[in-house]
């Protein structure tokens, strides 16, 4: 099953105009976990997030793409794929 990691951080404008659109992709009931770097530093670090808003798609386990910026609602959905 598909899911993704979304990595955010407070002081990141783009992040604050992208999370709105993250949050209702959750209440659709979309897996996006919302990660705070400055919170989650080691699996920043591990996933090698040089910047945000990042958002990674994962199949299983496997990551299958990534995404840096501000993305749409739509791209998202369909990348998901649910």
């Amino acid at each position: 099953m598909k899911s993704a990691k979304y990595f955010t951080a407070s002081w990141c404008g783009p992040c604050q105009t992208f999370k709105p659109i993250i949050e209702e992709l959750i209440k659709e009931g979309y897996p996006i976990e919302i990660l705070d770097v400055d919170d989650n530093d080691e699996l920043a670090k591990e996933l090698t997030i040089r910047s945000v808003p990042t958002t990674i798609i994962f199949n299983g386990d496997t990551e299958q793409e990534r995404f840096v910026g501000v993305k749409t609602k739509q791209l998202i959905k369909n990348r998901l794929g649910i």
